[in-house]
């Protein structure tokens, strides 16, 4: 699993929710719920998204936006207007006062806002937590990047509309892989810009070489790999190994292994019940006194208390 899918694995444990915005003008939003993961498509109408820093984004029709948090920002029918919610963390909606909406807004299944039939309808994905391998990808990202129309055409949009507002049984799995697939693509798609700056991990998976070696290693981070072993499985010397996944992704292959592996036991005890015995078996350390030892050299707390933090 690489980084791009591993970043939406279990958006439930991530929670990950989904929701049909619908305002009539004057309307504007301020979010501030900290989340690191916010995709916004504008399924009908247009919007204007301002960023902490920065200037305001106009979203037309069809286009989508991504904002990187924690930083806050505000969603209108005009940069002028005034906010008229507030959404803080864990998803309290208030007024700008401080005073709770409590519930005023919702207008059905998943529907929120001011009309359920709004000028302006915005689908809105929200990831409240990406983990540390998805930490990786998301460092790479400005603020706020959006795509327009003349760059993005995704089929997804319709069918996420559609299903967004259905209460049918499973739904909520239909719902995860569609912002999955969604977030992925507009990923993709940002990524391909010439403005775009990808993490070398990222620009590496496409050559013959590196690309393997990554692979290997995200695939089955448990083996015991050697920078030989790996050299073997991409039919290249060690040396020529080295020297160009070092050249592309930016450090050595056993120091991303190492990050790696690390990475995903933060997630593991994060998300899971797993003990540290297993967890250390799954990503690749002999016993867990060993991943304790380099996990804290990482992290700089034990496994034991990274897992009482989070």
């Amino acid at each position: 699993m690489d980084a791009l899918a591993a970043l939406l694995a279990g958006p439930r444990a991530r929670g990950a929710f989904l929701i049909r915005a619908c305002f009539d003008p004057p309307w504007a939003v301020r979010v501030a719920d900290r989340a690191p993961l916010t995709v916004m498509v504008m399924a009908r109408g247009d919007a204007w998204i301002t960023p902490e820093t920065g200037r305001p984004v106009r979203l037309a029709a069809g286009e989508l936006a991504i904002a990187r948090g924690p930083a806050p920002y505000t969603c209108a029918d005009h940069p002028d207007t005034e906010p008229q919610a507030l959404i803080l963390p864990g998803g309290a909606c208030h007024h700008p006062d401080g005073r709770p909406l409590n519930g005023s807004m919702d207008l059905g299944v998943r529907t929120w806002g001011g009309r359920l039939d709004g000028s302006a309808v915005m689908l809105i994905g929200t990831y409240l937590w990406p983990g540390e391998i998805g930490g990786r990808l998301l460092d790479a990202l400005p603020p706020l990047l959006t795509l327009t129309t003349d760059v993005w055409d995704c089929p997804l949009t319709p069918l996420l509309a559609e299903e967004i507002v259905r209460d049918a049984p499973g739904q909520d799995v239909v719902l995860d892989r569609l912002l999955d697939l969604l977030v992925i693509a507009a990923l993709r798609a940002w990524f391909a810009r010439p403005e775009a700056e990808p993490p070398g991990w990222y620009r590496a998976l496409a050559d013959p070489v590196a690309g393997r070696a990554l692979r290997l290693m995200q695939d089955d981070p448990a083996h015991p790999w050697t920078v030989a072993a790996l050299a073997a499985k991409c039919g290249v010397s060690r040396a020529a190994l080295a020297r160009r996944f070092t050249e592309l992704v930016g450090e050595p292959p056993m120091t991303h292994l190492t990050g790696w592996r690390l990475a995903l036991a933060a997630d593991r005890l994060r998300d899971t019940a797993h003990t540290l015995e297993a967890i250390a078996r799954q990503v690749g350390y002999g016993s867990a006194f060993a991943l304790s030892t380099a996990f804290k050299r990482r992290y700089g707390v034990s496994p034991q208390e990274f897992r009482g933090r989070a």
